[in-house]
């Protein structure tokens, strides 16, 4: 008996531990939370919810950290991700319900990380920054509704790698978002109006909000109760053990928030009102509510609708403050009173890329990471491919749709994906140059693809027909894969498709191209060795031990230029004209202290600050092993300042190219980038004047006109913007960077690279589309600078408003409607004569026309500043005289008409009246 008593119990334990256990997994239905780095699963001591670990996401141990014990930190994890990247950004994928509404939360802890700043975005919308010497970024919560099945929590680098403790996501009630279908809100504040205290979570808040207890305004009276009768009538309405206290004054309640962010977001606003005082009636306790001194709700009444519980919601729109105030109206026996309230910021929804276009790209994804488990490339394809620093490799048109799929050199391996065949907008296809085997598969005949590159693998089989029959191809490589049949398709058609084909192994010269060969070899030989003796002479002559530099001396190569061996596409030294040293790399780490004082980032590697033997100050441009530019750039920057030289062009000194390492040695710029003087720490201590920005872009713009027209061949910059416009002592602009520039094409050029080439922001649409490159995509990008220089932003900036993402859209509108003050930098108002700055502006609205036919070459952008720097020069001179005369208060400018350029004209009409001076008027 006793035995059958015991079974029972046990089974009836076993019952209410199942009850138990099913009502906590129905409870936390939908719930994520991932503990980033942490050993394993576990559950949480306080809330009771489990965490699992994060590895499915990012298995690299390597970037895990351990948090201090002394820091700052509302998660129950003791460590942290910290993802150590050169730029982009990695996401979090996690699961979702379509049209579901979710609380999205991420915890940042704050501590040894203090200097970090990077920000996180929901799908592409920015959420906010993470700037944790601010205690409030320790945690970043937003709501949204879920467009497909899942959504990207992503963390993207700005100045410092981004990091990561817990991620959570939430199920929350519609009406959160009721009536703002497209947007996410960024939660400001959650109070509950307690008094300082402990926080209240789940499993109090079914929905895990946390509720933080706040420091009450001195005036005001706290009012507690035990109730438990009200009629909650929402899934949202805040836990009972929050609504049981309030706040509460005989007249009025102001509750001051003052950091909200400057760019005037929309905001809503949640207030929670449980009457504690059982004994009111209707009509006992009325109050207005006001926000920022503007009347919301009139006469509200906790009580008018036959519960004691109410909650209201508020829109509005705010810089920088909210100021809520609730006062008791006319005729309330009683002041206002509120239990909780919570403030979110509305950002709107920006669209992501097409979830077809993304299943295909993650399916390409999984099948190259099947057998490319640590292929960096891969790895880092994380969030949307299209939007927010796209995929390495990946190029998508302006409606985001994946156009290019670039992996060549990308050391990859295994038959090549199936479902690359599935990216039906692509146009460009570039496999080459990797480890890629097996079958060539066959693509449909509906496919748009432009160009086919499969060179340099070790594919085998033959060339599906289908692929010569693609009714847009004009393009095909698939030279260099020894084990594919040598049997061309018939329907390859030779007029039209570019083959490699047996490129990479030479066919037997003909003996009359053995002798040209042979005499131009020769005779190039005698050439260089001559020269080569010649300079060798002259450096010994000039070359003594330097004092004061080290006892012992470094080697250092003479002058002499090395013509390196280079595709169609790169330039080689035509004649030798300027000469360039070569240095080793033991005295490359003399001059530089070993790399003593970096100077700056860029897509080639570090720069550091060095001295030369002569005492000269160079800066040292050092490849990094990650460099997203390789040998190719290297070259291309070596063979063409090798052969030009101009006062408006960074002059290269000398080059190391020595044990892997790849080093290019230019003058020292000791005023920085034209990007560090308009916007970045030079900036803030002072503000760069209008002339001396009106003279810098004639400098530039005299630069890449010299560039444009070299005698033989003009040559294309393809990276013209603020960070590579450097000033030197006497600030003279001079264009750099020349990694990817290549000559402009010419009828009969049998290749023509499609790969496109700039930076965001800068980057000429009608190039990025049409792949078809000229001298008027610099032209374009100079446009943009150009608007840079006159409004001292940045082309490219998420962190404003939708609107102003883009410095040239947010630019035009004001400049067709004439009104220029509205884009001028605030730094420089009144310091600039406007006839002046109208030229300049129109040259930009030119220049950024979005077909090329309309913009103006380089030569007449030079004519058009030169006459703006001698209108600016006159006035200047003009002023001055007037100052010496005690006049200066006299001296004003009135614009009476501006009549902006059209695509069909070049120069634009404008009358311009003076008090007391007459200008130059325009042609």
């Amino acid at each position: 008996m006793e035995h059958q008593h015991s079974w029972i119990l046990r089974l009836v334990s076993y019952i209410i531990c199942l009850y138990i256990f099913i009502r906590s997994a129905s409870a936390t239905e939908g719930f994520e939370s991932i503990a980033c780095c942490a050993d394993s699963n576990y559950a949480d001591p306080l809330t009771t919810l489990n965490y699992t670990i994060d590895y499915s996401w990012f298995s690299d141990k390597g970037s895990c950290s351990q948090i201090s014990k002394n820091v700052t930190n509302y998660g129950s994890n003791e460590n942290v991700r910290l993802f150590d990247i050169d730029e982009g950004k990695r996401c979090y994928n996690l699961p979702t319900t379509k049209n579901g509404v979710y609380l999205i939360r991420g915890i940042f802890p704050f501590g040894e990380l203090s200097n970090s700043s990077f920000y996180v975005t929901i799908g592409v919308t920015q959420l906010g920054s993470v700037i944790s010497s601010r205690l409030q970024d320790l945690g970043i919560e937003g709501v949204f509704r879920a467009t497909k099945n899942y959504i990207d929590f992503c963390l993207v680098k700005e100045k410092v790698n981004p990091y990561i403790s817990q991620l959570e996501l939430r199920p929350l009630p519609e009406e959160y978002i009721h009536g703002l279908p497209t947007s996410v809100l960024k939660l400001i504040s959650r109070n509950n109006l307690k008094g300082e205290g402990d926080d209240i979570r789940y499993p109090v808040d079914k929905s895990d909000r946390i509720w933080k207890g706040t420091s009450n305004p001195s005036y005001a009276l706290l009012l507690s109760s035990n109730a438990t009768n009200f009629d909650p009538k929402t899934n949202m309405t805040p836990p009972l053990q929050v609504l049981q206290t309030a706040l509460t004054h005989p007249e009025k309640l102001e509750f001051i928030h003052n950091d909200l962010e400057n760019e005037g977001y929309e905001y809503r606003v949640f207030l929670y009102f449980l009457e504690l005082n059982s004994s009111l009636k209707a009509g006992q306790r009325v109050f207005d509510i006001h926000v920022n001194s503007e009347a919301k709700v009139e006469r509200f009444d906790i009580l008018a609708e036959g519960s004691n519980y109410r909650y209201t919601v508020l829109n509005f729109s705010a810089t920088g403050l909210l100021n809520l105030t609730l006062v008791k109206a006319s005729g309330s026996e009683n002041g206002p009173l509120m239990n909780a309230y919570e403030i979110l910021q509305v950002r709107p929804w920006i669209e992501e890329t097409n979830q077809t276009e993304v299943e295909v790209i993650q399916k390409l994804r999984k099948e190259l990471l099947l057998q490319n488990q640590d292929n960096k490339v891969i790895e880092s394809w994380s969030g949307d491919p299209c939007i927010i620093f796209p995929w390495q490799g990946i190029a998508c048109d302006n409606s985001s749709v994946i156009t290019e799929l670039d992996l060549s050199s990308s050391n990859l391996k295994g038959t090549i994906p199936s479902s690359v065949t599935e990216m039906i907008n692509l146009k460009i296809l570039n496999l080459s140059h990797s480890s890629f085997n097996g079958y060539i598969p066959s693509f449909s005949m509906s496919s748009l693809l432009i160009s086919i590159d499969l060179s340099y693998n070790d594919l085998m089989g033959s060339l599906p027909e289908s692929i010569p029959s693609l009714p847009h191809l004009k393009s095909l490589y698939y030279g260099c894969n020894q084990h594919m049949s040598e049997k061309v398709p018939a329907n390859l058609n030779s007029s039209l498709i570019k083959t490699d084909c047996g490129e990479c192994q030479a066919d037997n010269p003909k003996f009359g191209q053995i002798i040209v060969i042979g005499a131009v070899t020769c005779g190039s030989i005698l050439i260089t060795l001559a020269v080569g003796l010649i300079l060798v002479c002259c450096y010994r002559l000039k070359l003594t031990p330097s004092e004061g530099f080290g006892e012992k001396n470094y080697p250092m190569a003479t002058n002499i230029i090395f013509s390196f061996p280079a595709s169609k596409d790169d330039f080689f030294i035509k004649s030798l004209v300027v000469t360039i040293q070569i240095f080793t790399l033991e005295y490359i780490e003399v001059v530089t202290e070993r790399y003593k004082t970096l100077i700056g980032e860029g897509g080639f590697g570090s720069v550091y600050r060095g001295t030369l033997e002569d005492g000269q100050e160079v800066a040292v441009k050092v490849r990094s092993a990650t460099s997203t530019q390789g040998t190719k750039e290297f070259d291309n920057e070596l063979n063409l300042l090798s052969a030009i030289q101009h006062e408006n062009l960074v002059p290269l000194l000398g080059y190391c190219n020595e044990k892997d390492q790849q080093i290019l040695v230019y003058p020292f710029m000791s005023n920085g980038s034209l990007q560090d003087r308009l916007y970045g720490e030079p900036a803030k201590r002072k503000i760069l004047d209008w002339p001396t920005r009106l003279s810098v872009s004639l400098g530039a713009a005299r630069g890449l006109a010299y560039l444009h027209t070299f005698p033989g061949r003009s040559v294309i910059h393809r990276d013209v913007k603020s960070s590579n416009i450097l000033l030197d002592h006497s600030m003279c602009a001079k264009v750099a960077d020349f990694g990817f520039s290549k000559y402009a094409p010419q009828e009969g050029d049998s290749y023509v690279s499609l790969e496109v080439r700039g930076t965001a922001g800068y980057l000429d649409p009608e190039y990025y589309s049409t792949q078809q490159l000229s001298e008027k995509s610099d032209v374009y990008s100079f446009g943009v600078a150009l608007l840079e220089i006159v409004s001292g932003r940045e082309p490219l900036n998420i962190k404003r408003p939708r609107n102003e993402w883009s410095l040239v859209e947010w630019a035009k509108p004001y400049i067709r409607a004439s009104k220029i003050d509205e884009i001028v930098d605030p730094g420089i108002k009144g310091g600039y004569h406007a006839e002046a700055m109208w030229r300049v502006v129109e040259v930009a609205l030119q220049c950024i026309e979005p077909m090329s036919a309309y913009r103006p070459c380089m030569v007449d952008i030079v004519r058009e500043l030169e006459d703006a720097l001698i209108i600016e020069n006159n006035a200047s001179e003009y002023m001055k005289s007037i100052d010496s005369l005690g006049g200066s208060n006299h001296y004003s400018i009135v614009m009476e008409k501006r009549v902006l350029p059209s695509t069909s004209s070049s120069t634009a009409e404008s009358t311009i009246t003076t008090q007391t001076l007459s200008q130059p008027q325009p042609r």
